[in-house]
């Protein structure tokens, strides 16, 4: 009997694929009409607001489309039963592309920008995994209370000056001392600083950098050198930093048991094996950006449209009365009894996921939606903040906020795989039950101390540096 041999599947080119390497019929797949050889679809785009414009783009051409600027091509979907089908893990898996490889000289390996065959992703999450159990989250319960506590006292010093507060840096602030102290044992001292910590600045340079190397042409790229040297710095400067908190940590000897400790000292269940030091850096860098940057933008949001919305900020501080009492800090499990206000979060989510897309590669030669062959690592950019505004999905009005789309019926009522702002499949986001505890307390605690309103004329503008962010946001505050 011949014995069957399997032949190894050739290796995936390396770098950038553009879609014409991937999509044999990219005639099927429709494009911005004023396309210019060499340049591409770059007429009217702006280097800032990449995103933005794709949306644009996406409401003239349809659930599936595609951009090109400068050679480099690159398919985009949105519609509902296409993202559903790029889901299915059986036939598609994470694919680092775009700025998030341009973050691996920052995070390498971590988490969230390994490739999907590197080892250390899968030794890295089958040891942080119960970092995130019910256990370890009501042992950050505590610690996430007294940064909060940091922040309503920096709100109240605002308030009785008559002073607006600054929403996305204080919420930036909050988030960053969270997950530095609840991840790592460390403390920032962001509340006492005037401006944001030096580290914040460096991420918010290294994003920054990440997002602009995908819309600079490389024939250009010389007009980045003064960039890439910032860049240079900014990395250094992350890596010192957690050089250092990982030093301490090692010289204390004595650690709470957090995310820090399970890097440090704790091996692979089945296979014995530990995190490198190298890897380690990476991961501590991954959670201390990924942590505290999405987090905070997504607080931002919600309090931006909580200011917008009186009728659901009254029905939302109403719950928070009704649920806390008179409780001076409310319990761990207090806090998944706001639905309502949970739901006032999540349709922020849905209206701006702070992590606005993720890219999905072909693991075998497959067709999208019956119409659209894909050859293996073929790939797509799933436009999370376009599928979450789908009308097959969200209905007519899905452009417009409205958290009674969360209500259990109407989630039920709902296809799967129309709501991802934390990604999906086995690369989703590990910390998802972390970031939704951090919010919808800080968020019931805020509610429940202040009424918001909005800084006359403002319009909500987005900033975007690979994450998104309200820009300008501010807030004027009242005790209740």
């Amino acid at each position: 009997m011949a014995q069957m041999t399997q032949t190894a599947a050739p290796a995936l080119p390396r770098g950038f694929r553009s879609a014409e390497q991937g999509w044999p019929r990219l005639d099927r797949i429709p494009h911005p009409p004023r396309r210019v050889p060499l340049i591409g679809d770059v007429v009217g785009a702006n280097v800032r607001t990449p995103l933005q414009d794709s949306m644009r783009i996406a409401e003239q051409l349809g659930p599936i489309f595609r951009r090109k600027g400068f050679g480099k091509e690159i398919v985009f979907v949105w519609g509902a039963d296409l993202a559903a089908e790029l889901a299915d893990e059986s036939r598609f898996a994470k694919h680092v592309g775009l700025g998030v490889a341009n973050l691996r000289p920052v995070a390498g390996d971590g988490l969230f920008t390994a490739y999907n065959h590197e080892p250390n992703w899968q030794l890295a999450h089958d040891i942080l995994a119960p970092g995130f159990s019910r256990e370890a989250m009501e042992g950050y319960h505590p610690l996430m209370l007294d940064v909060a506590g940091q922040l309503m006292t920096a709100w109240d010093a605002s308030e009785a000056a008559g002073r607006s507060v600054d929403v996305p840096g204080d919420m930036t602030k909050l988030t960053l001392e969270t997950i530095a102290r609840t991840g790592f044992g460390h403390d920032f001292g962001s509340f006492e600083r005037e401006r944001l910590h030096p580290f914040v600045t460096a991420m918010v340079g290294a994003l920054s950098f990440a997002q602009r190397r995908n819309v600079v042409p490389p024939l250009l790229s010389a007009l980045l050198r003064g960039a890439e040297k910032r860049n240079a710095a900014d990395r250094a400067y992350l890596n010192r930093t957690v050089d250092g908190v990982i030093a301490a940590r090692r010289a204390s000897g004595d650690g709470p048991g957090d995310l820090l400790d399970r890097m440090l000292e704790v091996a692979h269940p089945r296979t014995g094996e530990r995190l490198a030091p190298e890897n380690i850096r990476r991961q501590v860098i991954t959670f201390l950006v990924a942590g505290h940057e999405t987090t905070s933008g997504a607080l931002s949001f919600a309090l931006h449209y909580l200011a917008e919305n009186p009728g659901v900020l009254a029905k939302a501080q109403e719950e928070v009365d009704r649920v806390w009492g008179d409780v001076d800090v409310p319990a761990y499990e207090q806090v998944a009894k706001l639905r309502y206000l949970r739901r006032v979060l999540d349709e922020s989510l849905r209206l701006w996921p702070t992590a606005p897309a993720f890219a999905r590669e072909a693991v075998a030669d497959t067709t999208l939606g019956g119409v659209h062959p894909m050859r293996r690592g073929a790939w797509a950019l799933v436009l999370t903040t376009m599928l979450h505004r789908d009308p097959a999905a969200w209905g007519e009005d899905a452009a417009s906020f409205d958290p009674d789309r969360f209500a259990p019926q109407a989630v039920r009522a709902r296809p799967a795989h129309v709501f991802k702002p934390f990604g999906t499949g086995a690369r989703a986001c590990i910390g998802r039950q972390f970031a939704l505890h951090e919010a919808t307390l800080v968020l019931g605690l805020l509610l429940r101390r202040y009424d918001l309103t909005p800084r006359a004329g403002y319009r909500l503008q987005v900033a975007e540096r690979l994450t998104l962010m309200p820009q300008g946001l501010r807030l004027h505050l009242a005790r209740r």
